[in-house]
């Protein structure tokens, strides 16, 4: 589905933010990125989709270079949800619509009615489907940009840390139906996140950062006490839970 090869990013000349960077998603899968803070995880997501242009590399989707898509076209196939967001004076509906803007030429259809419905239902967001989203809570609309990002039925979905604003049970639940979405529409997800419990609950791989280059990447085999606590600079525990591996911190101090 994606495959992304050599990809190096600098700011302006600065240092290079990241190195030789690798991976591959199929469909269907969950990739969660980690790292420290400064890692360039933020900067790989914007690299995948051209918000930023990378100095070397490649992205392929299904085979083709990024580079040879139109911008309405990335859209087409690639969603992106930001770390923060400013709410407009829009209703929720109106701007969960908004994602079906790639494929609308005059105005919206009723397919496009019909998909923005199934979002916000299976988003749990009916109950706030028409009020405006510039008075909603951070949490609120956290999960109306991530609602407009499914709208627009991309083949990848890329989220920078998509549960910054939630409380705890509104983190279990988006993720969940971001998984759920995700296996049942063959999408492949990338998700930037800090919580390293909640990344193992919900995603098939996992990408470690560290020095700006790829540390390891796989499956659940790759998040070992060692590969852990040499990225994040901490020795941490991992531990079954009632079946559920766990990273239990252990710092020296």
């Amino acid at each position: 589905m994606i495959a992304v090869k050599n990809l190096d990013f600098a700011y302006n000349g600065s240092r290079r933010i990241l190195s030789k960077v690798a991976f591959d998603a199929k469909e269907g899968q969950c990739i969660a990125v980690l790292g420290n803070n400064g890692a360039g995880k933020s900067t790989l997501i914007k690299c995948l989709n051209h918000i930023l242009t990378p100095q070397n590399g490649t992205v392929c989707v299904s085979g083709k270079d990024i580079r040879k898509f139109k911008r309405n076209d990335i859209a087409k196939h690639m969603a992106y949800v930001a770390q923060r967001n400013i709410g407009d004076k829009f209703t929720v509906f109106d701007s969960v619509l908004l994602g079906r803007k790639p494929y609308i030429k005059f105005e919206p259809g009723q397919e496009d009615i019909d998909i923005t419905k199934s979002v916000i239902r299976r988003m749990g967001m009916e109950s706030f489907a028409l009020r405006y989203v510039d008075e909603l809570s951070g949490g609120e609309l956290q999960k109306v940009m991530l609602a407009r990002a499914l709208a627009q039925q991309p083949r990848i979905l890329l989220l920078d840390e998509p549960t910054s604003n939630l409380d705890l049970r509104n983190q279990y639940e988006v993720l969940a139906a971001v998984r759920e979405i995700s296996r049942r529409e063959r999408i492949s997800v990338i998700i930037v996140i800090h919580d390293l419990n909640l990344a193992l609950r919900y995603s098939d791989r996992f990408l470690l950062i560290k020095d700006s280059e790829v540390f390891a990447y796989g499956g659940k085999e790759v998040m070992t006490p060692e590969n852990i606590s040499s990225v994040y600079g901490m020795p941490v525990a991992v531990e079954n839970v009632r079946g559920m591996p766990t990273v239990i911190p252990m710092p020296e101090i």
